[in-house]
């Protein structure tokens, strides 16, 4: 019986996957077949310019709370680096101004030394693309980068699984939707070395130690994870 049990109970998550990998596959089949790259609508044809924003206010879902932008960094900023550019997904006010008073947020923003700041956004992740718009790697990043905050990592991880995209951008929602499904576990892992990373240093000062730019990060393999889907 508890075999039984265990298939039955892991079919709806491999049923997920299985989604999240065929909506991914369709989405760069019909990328291709247009001849198109992903980030072709918000650079809009052009190469990008390092460091701007695209597109220039953020991609913004204001009924369901989430945002992102595009962004590459000039190769001496990266050394080492073999993405082409990231995306930065960020979670809106209303999302989470509700859980701060909660005693898992409350221990977070003291091992962030109580941050004053009063952010309309809260980091999620980072998404890096290859030249072909592909994902291949996830990493996050310290509160000085971006300018905003973060929330403890199981709040992060809720908010990335629950993730509904409709910021007029539909092919780069559909796939930044699929991979929060298809690496899941991986931003579990991320996660929980970013709040590692963050231990280390002293609170008062942690959120602003330039020292501490990329707090975690990990490759990511989708052709493999398609066919293990």
């Amino acid at each position: 019986m508890g075999s039984v049990s265990g298939r039955r109970l892991q079919d709806p998550w491999r049923g997920a996957l299985q989604a999240a990998g065929r909506r991914l596959i369709e989405t760069y089949e019909v990328l291709a077949r247009a001849g198109e790259h992903l980030l072709h609508p918000v650079l809009d044809g052009a190469a990008p310019k390092q460091w701007s924003h695209y597109p220039d206010d953020d991609a913004i879902d204001d009924a369901h709370g989430y945002q992102w932008f595009y962004h590459s960094h000039s190769p001496e900023d990266r050394a080492g680096a073999v993405e082409h550019g990231h995306i930065h997904l960020f979670a809106r006010r209303q999302l989470w101004a509700g859980r701060l008073r909660s005693h898992a947020e409350r221990e977070f923003a003291a091992m962030t030394g109580r941050p004053r700041q009063r952010a309309r956004t809260r980091h999620l992740l980072g998404i890096s693309l290859d030249s072909k718009g592909v994902p291949i790697g996830l990493f996050t990043v310290n509160s000085w980068v971006t300018g905003d905050l973060m929330l403890n990592a199981p709040a992060t991880e809720r908010l990335l699984e629950q993730m509904q995209l409709d910021t007029g951008y539909p092919r780069i929602d559909a796939v930044l939707e699929s991979v929060m499904t298809l690496c899941g576990a991986e931003i579990g892992e991320l996660l929980a070395a970013r709040d590692a990373a963050l231990r280390t240093r002293t609170p008062a000062a942690v959120l602003d130690d330039h020292e501490l730019e990329v707090l975690s990060e990990i490759p990511i393999d989708l052709d493999r994870k398609l066919a293990n889907a």
